[in-house]
């Protein structure tokens, strides 16, 4: 790997940290010299402003996230398991995230609604991405014949995001993994309901 290609990964990755446990507006240059190790000259060399950066390492932490989902989903034999497994994935997402500070995704939501919109439409464009990675999931099967065919994929994708992104934004407020658990068995639930 090149040198500059070595150092935009080392950057984005510590900043992704940085950006999702103290936001964007909470991670000053300073901390962020101060985390990559580099002179502000080395860090604009790469990246021409915060923001830029900040949006680099978005990228990088949903495609983290995206990894992870994508090794659970290929070891899967059937869609009921499949759905299980993103389930699974996301109990881990809190227990042990790939990124401090949690999901990117809901973090960077909240923090860019109303005040960064750069970074509001890359949150919705990789929780778009997440909807619809589970809808075509319940898409597969149903036309394999595990799902019930009246169940709307749509729907299926957002009742699980929803619950679980709740119950993470519980457990963090509570710091206690009693919600995030409570969600996840009845998530695991909810799968099983979806059997023909």
């Amino acid at each position: 790997m090149q040198k500059g290609l070595r150092t935009q990964n080392h950057i984005v990755a510590k900043a992704a940290a940085l950006f999702n446990t103290h936001g964007f507006a909470g991670t000053s240059m300073s901390d962020l010299l101060a985390a990559t190790g580099l002179q502000k000259g080395g860090l604009y060399n790469h990246y021409d402003s915060k923001e830029a950066l900040a949006l680099a390492a978005f990228d990088y932490a949903v495609g983290q996230f995206r990894e992870r989902y994508a090794d659970i989903v290929r070891g899967q034999t059937n869609t009921i398991d499949c759905l299980h497994a993103i389930c699974a994935v996301m109990l881990r997402n809190y227990e042990d995230p790939v990124v401090a500070g949690g999901c990117v995704v809901f973090n960077t939501a909240i923090e860019a609604d109303d005040a960064y919109p750069s970074l509001k439409l890359r949150a919705r464009e990789a929780m778009n991405d997440l909807l619809h990675f589970i809808s075509v999931q319940v898409k597969l099967g149903q036309r394999s014949g595990e799902i019930v065919a009246t169940v709307d994929p749509s729907t299926v994708a957002t009742v699980l995001i929803a619950i679980y992104e709740g119950a993470l934004g519980l457990s963090k407020l509570f710091d206690d993994a009693a919600h995030i658990n409570r969600a996840s068995q009845h998530m695991q639930a909810y799968v099983e309901s979806l059997k023909t």
